[in-house]
């Protein structure tokens, strides 16, 4: 997996549309390249429609976002078609594109052993450099974390251990406030005996 700082491969791909979309055309822009397993597969489509959502946020701040998998342009196709994507799918059946970023790794399931996309976003600088990798994605808010990186907001998600502790301090305070609301009658009927 390509790190921070370091220069971007090159690449020359097809979209669903047959349009050539290069390294080379997209220099000057910073953009998102985003790789994903399988068109069509249920945590590949959610993270998809996420950029197509969020997708005017992104063309505010003028960064365009390409999605590349190892499926050809025709597959491509019926994939936008299907779920109306507003962005451009970039083909690379030889994964040839995947290898150069490390994307194109041995997997693992059900004790069987074989190669494909680990789900990975990577955002490239106006300067053709890797500006920031996202590992093993999870589908679920990707796009808006993604977003939140680019807007300079916090690119790390909440985690668990964190949430916890939030629900935590929020129930603390909650008995306090109840706690000083129960008190707070009986200091006023106190005062209303001692002026008797």
């Amino acid at each position: 997996m390509l790190t921070i700082g370091s220069t971007a491969p090159g690449f020359n791909l097809k979209t669903e549309s047959g349009k050539t979309v290069s390294s080379a055309s997209l220099k000057g822009q910073r953009f998102v390249l985003y790789f994903y397993p399988k068109d069509d597969t249920p945590g590949c489509t959610k993270e998809a429609c996420s950029f197509r959502d969020n997708l005017p946020a992104f063309n505010k701040l003028k960064v365009p976002v390409f999605g590349i998998s190892a499926d050809d342009e025709k597959a491509h196709g019926k994939f936008v078609t299907k779920y109306q994507l507003n962005f451009s799918l970039l083909a690379d059946p030889e994964h040839k594109t995947c290898d150069a970023f490390g994307t194109w790794v041995e997997k693992s399931m059900y004790g069987k052993k074989y190669f494909g996309i680990q789900r990975s976003t990577f955002i490239i600088s106006d300067k053709g450099k890797i500006e920031h990798v996202w590992e093993k994605v999870s589908p679920e808010g990707h796009a808006e974390e993604v977003l939140a990186f680019l807007s300079g907001e916090s690119s790390t998600k909440i985690s668990p251990v964190k949430k916890a502790t939030a629900k935590k301090v929020i129930a603390k305070k909650a008995v306090v406030k109840k706690t000083a609301a129960k008190k707070a009658p009986a200091k006023k009927t106190a005062a209303k005996k001692s002026k008797a």
